[in-house]
């Protein structure tokens, strides 16, 4: 592979091979992209949605306790 790119000017190189390479796998790329993404947020979501369920429990214990030592 070295042999073959040492001849070739540094716009093949730099330029146009890693066009064609996106061209070729750019829809595998962003749908990769995208999985990551949505993964990303669901997760993001779950921990949002048990800290404010841990909040609620918490509120609701220190609340109870207090009208209990009334």
């Amino acid at each position: 592979m070295r042999e073959i790119l040492t001849g070739m000017p540094w716009w093949v190189k730099w330029v146009a091979i890693p066009l064609i390479a996106l061209v070729v796998f750019g829809g595998m790329i962003a749908s990769f992209v995208g999985f990551v993404i949505w993964l990303l947020f669901k997760v993001l979501l779950f921990v949002a949605i048990v800290g404010g369920l841990i909040y609620v429990v918490r509120k609701f214990m220190s609340s109870s306790s207090s009208k209990g030592d009334r």
